[in-house]
């Protein structure tokens, strides 16, 4: 891919499909009904992240991590995985999650406190979201190095934001992958911002993608609110890893519209300017107009879209709050495969066993 090659004054070239206004800039390797697919599930999972935003503010979940502007680098990544790759993310990644097969109902019972909101179905390879920075990274190297020593086809796929490429873990899971060559696809989802941090007081690299490079591994940089252009950065660097190539780097630029988490006040550090000229580069906003010129968008179609997307999040929110409250011993008997003596005694004497 183009993209993945390092210009001469350091940059890798931007790829991308589809720009803001929604005009195509190559002809697109997906048809309309599948643009169609991509452009629900971005308005399921923002709907899902406005729901959650009410809900911190209500005080029926606790500190929420929104991804409003993001959706096109998650579910165009998870839409380019097999059902059973593994897949590592964030506290910010709701919506990788869930295209990838993470329960709703489970991300919000998660996000009141609950660890049950962790217990995943059979069969979905997806991590509970990670709150350490970087942490994670380290957890989808060894998924991916233990497929490839069973000689199987899946690969693992981590996201993290820009600021984790400043921590350790980043280090260590980039070398690790490549020296041994493991099947990982690292997503870097470059949102402009690590807390109150601008990316480029973070490094001095001229972009993430560009560290890929001294790592011996390739480095794609993609326009992160594309949500066609991820999906084929990813689904590259997939194909690559199933071939035994080795990991890839891709750095998905796109912005984080509303704050850190909830306990995040953006308008201290950041110019209200630069929002608004964010706004228009809406991954949801450019792919209706693509829509719209196709013939593939209507109004009645959308009402029905967001229609249907709050009542499946409403459903979700409505299970989670009424998950009936584990008691002691169910929390002992979850940490404890046999319970030791001293717990069994002090059960007994509360009368909870």
């Amino acid at each position: 891919m183009s993209s993945g090659q390092i210009e001469p004054d350091g940059n890798p070239s931007m790829f991308g499909l589809v720009n803001s206004d929604g005009s195509v800039r190559d002809r697109l390797p997906i048809t309309v009904e599948d643009l169609r697919g991509l452009y629900a599930d971005m308005v399921e999972a923002r709907t899902f992240d406005d729901k959650s935003m009410a809900m911190q503010r209500q005080g029926r979940l606790a500190t929420y991590a929104p991804f409003r502007g993001q959706e096109a680098a998650q579910i165009g990544a998870a839409a380019a995985l097999q059902d059973d790759d593994w897949v590592a993310g964030t506290y910010r990644d709701a919506a990788l999650n869930w295209r990838a097969g993470y329960p709703w109902r489970l991300l919000v019972l998660g996000r009141t406190g609950d660890e049950r909101g962790g217990e995943l179905p059979n069969g979905v390879n997806v991590l509970p979201p990670s709150i350490t920075v970087g942490g994670h990274m380290i957890h989808a190297v060894g998924l991916a190095w233990a497929e490839k020593l069973q000689g199987n086809s899946r690969i693992a796929l981590t996201s993290f934001g820009d600021g984790a490429t400043s921590e350790g873990d980043f280090h260590e899971a980039m070398n690790f992958a490549a020296v041994y060559a493991t099947p990982t696809v690292f997503l870097c989802q470059n949102n402009g911002y690590a807390i109150s941090y601008p990316t480029s007081e973070q490094t001095k690299s001229k972009t993430i993608a560009a560290k890929a490079d001294g790592y011996g591994m390739p480095g794609m940089r993609v326009d992160g609110n594309d949500v066609v252009g991820v999906f084929v950065a990813v689904r590259e660097a997939a194909h690559r890893a199933r071939k035994g190539e080795g990991p890839s780097l891709i750095e998905a630029v796109t912005y984080r519209m509303g704050p850190h988490t909830t306990a995040d006040d953006p308008t201290r550090y950041r110019d209200e300017a630069e929002s608004r000229d964010w706004e228009d580069r809406d991954p949801l906003l450019r792919i209706r107009r693509l829509l719209a010129k196709a013939g593939g968008w209507t109004e009645e179609w959308q009402e029905d879209l967001e229609t249907s997307a709050s009542q499946v999040i409403e459903e979700a929110v409505e299970w989670a709050e009424n998950v009936p409250e584990p008691t002691v011993e169910q929390m002992v008997d979850r940490v404890f495969a046999k319970r030791p003596r001293s717990l069994t005694q002090q059960l007994n004497e509360t009368g909870d066993d």
